[in-house]
C-alpha cells in the first residue's frame, strides 16, 4: 500500500489502494471450505465473512476485522490444484489481461465482475505459473500487513528468471533487480523503487509435480511454534524452520496440500 489514494473498504476500514503491479490479495480454492476455515482460523486467528460468489462459494478471511485473504470452493467435478494464488493490482483488468495474452501468457478465467467488489481475471505466465489480476472497486484487497497472520511476501519459483521477469515487467511495469551470485538465480521485482515480489530460478530443482508456481509467505510471531501448531492441526512441514537473510522461514502445507511459507521477521 503505497499511494495516497484512500477509500473505505468493505468493513468501513480506510486503507490505500494498491499501486498497479503490486500483490494486493491472495486467494485459495479448496475442496473442504469448513475444514479449511477451521485450520487457518486456528493457525492465524482469522475470522470469516461471505465474499463475492461469482466463482462459487467464497469467504473473506479477516484479522481484527480487516481483509487479509480469500478462500473459495473448488467445483466438485474439477480436479484443479489446491494452491494459494496471488493477485496483482491493475487499474484496467481487461487491458492487463490482453497484455498477458500478447506477451505469451494465458487468461484462464475472466475478466469478470465480482459483484460490487471489483473486477478480476485468473491467468498464467508463459512458464505456467498461475496468478490473478484484481481491479479494485468496493474491495481494495489486503487491508493490513506487517503483523502475524498477514501475507508478507510473494515469490515465483520457476526454471529461470530472465524470460519470465521480462513478462512481468512488460505486463505490470515492474523493474527488476538481480541478486548477484554465481549459484543463485534470483530477481526482485520493484514498483516505484520498492520491492514487491521475487522470482527464484531453481532449474531442475523445481518439483515436477508442481511446475512453476507462486509461493506466499505469511508472517508469524514464532516460526517454530507456528510450524508445530500447523502439524497439530493436520498440516505438514515440508522444509523445517531455518534462518535466512529475511528471517526464520519454514515451507509448509495445509491439510489439502496447499503450500505456503511461514516467515518470522528479524527483530
Amino acid at each position: 500500500m503505497t499511494e495516497g489514494r484512500r477509500s473505505a473498504g468493505l468493513n468501513g476500514h480506510t486503507h490505500a489502494r494498491h499501486t498497479p503491479g503490486t500483490p494486493c490479495w491472495v486467494s485459495l480454492m479448496v475442496h473442504g471450505m469448513a475444514s479449511t476455515q477451521e485450520f487457518y482460523g486456528s493457525l492465524f486467528g482469522w475470522e470469516f465473512q461471505p465474499g463475492p460468489q461469482q466463482l462459487g462459494p467464497y469467504v473473506r478471511a479477516l484479522l481484527d476485522g480487516q481483509d487479509v485473504a480469500g478462500i473459495g470452493q473448488l467445483p466438485p467435478d474439477r480436479q484443479l490444484p489446491v494452491a494459494w494464488t496471488p493477485y496483482l493490482a491493475s487499474d484496467d483488468v481487461d487491458l492487463t489481461a490482453e497484455t498477458v495474452r500478447l506477451c505469451g501468457g494465458t487468461v484462464g478465467v475472466g475478466p469478470l465482475d465480482a459483484a460490487e467488489a471489483g473486477r478480476m481475471a485468473i491467468c498464467s505466465d508463459p512458464s505456467g505459473a498461475v496468478f490473478g489480476i484484481w481491479q479494485a472497486a468496493a474491495h481494495l484487497g489486503t487491508a493490513v500487513s506487517g503483523v502475524p497472520g498477514t501475507p508478507a511476501w510473494n515469490e515465483l519459483l520457476t526454471f529461470e528468471t530472465t524470460s519470465v521477469a521480462k513478462f512481468y515487467e512488460t505486463v505490470f511495469g515492474h523493474e527488476e533487480e538481480a541478486v548477484v551470485s554465481a549459484d543463485f538465480d534470483y530477481v526482485t521485482l520493484h514498483i516505484g523503487g520498492r520491492p514487491v515480489a521475487g522470482i527464484h530460478g531453481v532449474g531442475t530443482a523445481l518439483a515436477r509435480d508442481r511446475g512453476p508456481h507462486w509461493m506466499t509467505y505469511f508472517e508469524v510471531a514464532e516460526t517454530d511454534e507456528s510450524a508445530a501448531r500447523l502439524e497439530e492441526l493436520g498440516g505438514h512441514v515440508l522444509k523445517p524452520p531455518r534462518d535466512s537473510a529475511h528471517g526464520r522461514v519454514a515451507e509448509v502445507a495445509d491439510p489439502e496440500g496447499a503450500r505456503f511459507s511461514l516467515l518470522q521477521k528479524p527483530r
